[in-house]
């Protein structure tokens, strides 16, 4: 039976198999020593010269090289005094080798595994990403985002809510940014589209009567290239009827609170429960809408969450209309639904808006939704649409909300941002599996990357080349 590096301690005295990778060879006189890595840790093996007929075990291992894939037999024995290493969980015992098997030979990797990575260039990184991803700052960061994510899961099953999938393929509708668009071959000249978010979907399952609904959801945007962002990301989206938002607002603090104490005991949480900043407060005051409230910012471990209300409902555009601050389904503050119908005082409108940001970055927003038809036929028409379009892009959501749409809100909180600041990384490619770099490129796949003349045929589609 295969033991894990982790597992060893107690098993002094037994013979065990271990697979894994070579991290390093030391040869010292007539003994090899080496690292094996497996997902559970590093453990030190053993072999010394024994003769074993034509499968010289000790002559084996003189082979060995960084990142071979082995396998070994061997018995554990407790490490002499003074060679014990504190610094790994196995660090009071090793292996005495007495089987060796090459499963995988390794060419020499293009950068060094057993560093931080942080003095390697990005674009290598991330060509080589299965390679980056063995070091144990890049396994430590993908796990933690697991635990963070399966505690999330555990927390919210608890509370009543039920995890339900979305679809990828949805309709393109205008939500803010660019939807990436999804040729039909089936419907040539039509299109289905990636969704920015689970938006409409979610607020369909509280027209459905699930009240309480959540998912790990991936989400896509076809933005132009800007530092930390990324064209797919995931977020934890949820949602739930009969709720005001400080109702929204307590459950996602708990939660923070509860996933900080429980996976990050050395971080310290500035103030609870959480300050709760006007938009108009934190532009006067930080001239930001996230605004870093710590009080010492040179504290790693110091963690200031806050929450941020009351945002104007719209914001002119370029040309001179109106367009929304942050999502179309949102619901004024109902001491402005009336001026929003009848579409006076617009700038001065305040939308039930909630975000919640720490340190300085937006790790989460959310709102109260609308749930009354005519009122949200009347956001789209603020923002210049005629009833015709009103009815072609959104017309599936206002007649679900004429069969009985319950009061409901949610929020949805990032989870890339959210394990980026816990686990200390300057972006969130660094705690994302295959991320794309900052222009939205896959180095490691080449992507994207052109298409057959007969591909483009069946879904009724021509290259034209636009000149920049």
């Amino acid at each position: 039976m295969r033991y894990l590096a982790s597992e060893l301690i107690d098993s002094v005295g037994k013979e065990v198999v271990l697979k894994g990778w070579v991290r390093a060879r030391r040869d010292h006189g007539k003994l090899i020593f080496i690292d094996l890595k497996d997902a559970s840790g590093l453990v030190q093996v053993v072999f010394s010269p024994r003769k074993e007929g034509p499968n010289d075990t000790y002559a084996l291992a003189e082979k060995l090289r960084a990142e071979w894939v082995i396998a070994i037999r061997g018995t554990v024995v407790k490490r002499p005094e003074g060679m014990i290493n504190p610094d790994i969980v196995s660090g009071t015992i090793e292996v005495q080798a007495e089987r060796l098997e090459i499963l995988a030979e390794s060419q020499t990797p293009p950068f060094p595994i057993e560093t931080d990575g942080k003095d390697i260039s990005e674009e290598s990184r991330m060509k080589y990403r299965y390679l980056d991803l063995r070091r144990d700052r890049m396994t430590d960061n993908i796990r933690k985002r697991h635990a963070v994510i399966k505690f999330a899961r555990d927390f919210l099953t608890e509370k009543g809510f039920i995890e339900i999938e979305t679809p990828i393929l949805t309709k393109s509708t205008p939500e803010g940014a660019r939807d990436y668009l999804v040729p039909s071959r089936l419907y040539n000249g039509k299109f289905y589209a990636l969704p920015q978010s689970p938006q409409q979907y979610k607020q369909l399952l509280m027209i459905a009567g699930f009240e309480k609904y959540f998912q790990i959801a991936r989400c896509f945007r076809d933005e132009d290239t800007r530092g930390d962002r990324q064209p797919e990301f995931t977020q934890l989206d949820l949602e739930m009827s009969f709720v005001e938002r400080e109702d929204i607002m307590s459950l996602i603090e708990e939660l923070l609170i509860k996933i900080v104490k429980t996976l990050y005991p050395t971080k310290q949480i500035q103030q609870v429960p959480f300050p709760i900043i006007s938009y108009q407060e934190a532009m006067e005051r930080y001239g930001t809408d996230r605004p870093d409230i710590r009080e010492d910012k040179n504290n790693p471990n110091l963690l200031a969450f806050c929450w941020v209300l009351n945002f104007p409902f719209f914001e002119k555009t370029d040309s001179g209309g109106w367009t929304f601050t942050h999502n179309p389904f949102s619901a004024p503050r109902k001491e402005w639904e009336s001026d929003l119908i009848e579409a006076r005082n617009i700038e001065k409108i305040i939308t039930d808006q909630y975000d919640i940001v720490l340190n300085g970055f937006e790790v989460g927003g959310g709102s109260i939704r609308n749930h009354k038809p005519e009122v949200l036929k009347k956001v789209f028409e603020i923002m210049g649409y005629d009833k015709e379009t009103i009815m072609q892009n959104f017309g599936h959501m206002i007649e679900a909300f004429t069969y009985g749409a319950p009061p409901h809100g949610g929020i949805a909180p990032g989870i890339d941002r959210l394990v980026m600041i816990l686990q200390g990384e300057p972006n969130i490619r660094e705690v994302i599996s295959f991320p794309k770099s900052g222009d939205g490129q896959d180095f490691m796949m080449n992507s994207p990357s052109g298409v057959s003349e007969g591909q483009l045929k069946e879904l009724g589609l021509e290259i034209k080349t636009i000149k920049k």
